[in-house]
């Protein structure tokens, strides 16, 4: 069956795509420095103290020990008063290494409005290598277009604008014209899982439109990182509009179905299976403790973003949590 959330409007007349025009990055990045970077800059600077706690030097809380935790953190005094073991919390070390785990599989390539969730992804990324980076913290990133079962592009941490610049290219130019695959998001977070050794905070920016038992990985994946979801959104993906007699198409498997969009059956088939998946994603984010900052190609990125920080921030610490620079 069609999964109508991957599934977009598409004439059956249309043209052959026009080869895709090559974006510079500079370009790119001088945009984001006028526009949302300049909004978020004043909002979002602090101290190394802002959203997570990890490992370091000064202490920052204790709380009772759980099964997952290195027991070289064990308090042994508080333990000995409580008769409960108890383990140290520390603010973080100054330097840190942000990593991008980007979904670039052609469901990100549709947008009902101004922007594609593809181009929405890449200001996200940009923006916040940006905002880490001025501190000197590392950035690195994965990039997934579907085209194999793997991750196609692995840009290690480093710190730099020239580096910045590098991973921008990489997110604006990397395109597949061949057939793809459907997303399979378990293989990215396996591959995040083996590869990034030191404790990140992991971003994982896609719209999860991916084939299903991905959530162990993200979950083990979140023992040892502080992972935040970054889901893309367009929202004709939650409600059509009435369109009429149209092809639906998913982008990533060439399968195609003729419908009346206008039919109110096929409009409460569609709206059931979309809040379906809905709640299913948000149940899967709860049960492995996962934040996830939603981004719709409707709205200003930079208006969910200060959104997300400021609910971040009033949160109860989470455990294995991190310092992050802004």
């Amino acid at each position: 069956m069609l999964n109508f959330l991957k599934s977009l409007p598409k004439k059956s007349s249309a043209p052959a795509a026009p080869e895709k025009p090559r974006i510079h990055p500079e370009q790119f990045l001088k945009q984001l420095e006028w526009t949302t970077l300049r909004r978020l800059d004043g909002q979002l600077q602090g101290d190394y103290r802002t959203w997570f706690k990890g490992s370091g030097l000064e202490l920052a809380d204790l709380r009772e020990y759980q099964s997952h935790d290195d027991v070289r953190h064990i308090d042994w005094n508080v333990t000995a008063r409580m008769q409960v073991p108890y383990v140290r919390e520390h603010q973080e070390d100054r330097e840190m290494s942000a990593w991008f785990l980007v979904d670039l599989s052609r469901s990100t390539e549709f947008g009902s409005h101004s922007q594609t969730k593809r181009m929405l992804a890449t200001r996200f990324v940009g923006t916040m290598a940006r905002l880490l980076g001025r501190r000197g913290n590392r950035i690195g990133a994965m990039l997934m277009t579907g085209a194999s079962n793997r991750v196609d592009t692995i840009l290690p941490s480093r710190t730099g604008k020239a580096h910045l610049v590098q991973l921008l290219n990489l997110l604006l130019n990397t395109h597949t014209d061949g057939p793809t695959q459907a997303t399979d998001l378990k293989v990215m977070l396996n591959t995040a899982k083996a590869l990034i050794p030191q404790r990140s905070t992991i971003f994982i920016v896609s719209d999860f439109i991916s084939e299903p038992h991905w959530e162990r990985s993200l979950g083990e994946l979140g023992k040892s990182h502080d992972v935040i979801a970054v889901r893309l959104c367009d929202p004709i993906e939650a409600v059509l509009e009435p369109l009429g007699l149209c092809i639906l198409e998913d982008l990533e498997t060439g399968e195609q179905l003729f419908v009346d969009v206008n039919d109110p059956s096929f409009q409460k088939k569609y709206q059931d299976i979309a809040q379906a998946k809905t709640d299913l994603l948000i149940a899967s984010f709860a049960k492995t403790g996962t934040d996830c900052l939603e981004l719709n190609t409707k709205e200003p990125m930079e208006d969910a973003l200060l959104r997300f920080m400021q609910l971040r921030k009033r949160k109860p610490t989470k455990v294995h949590q991190m310092s992050v620079v802004v």
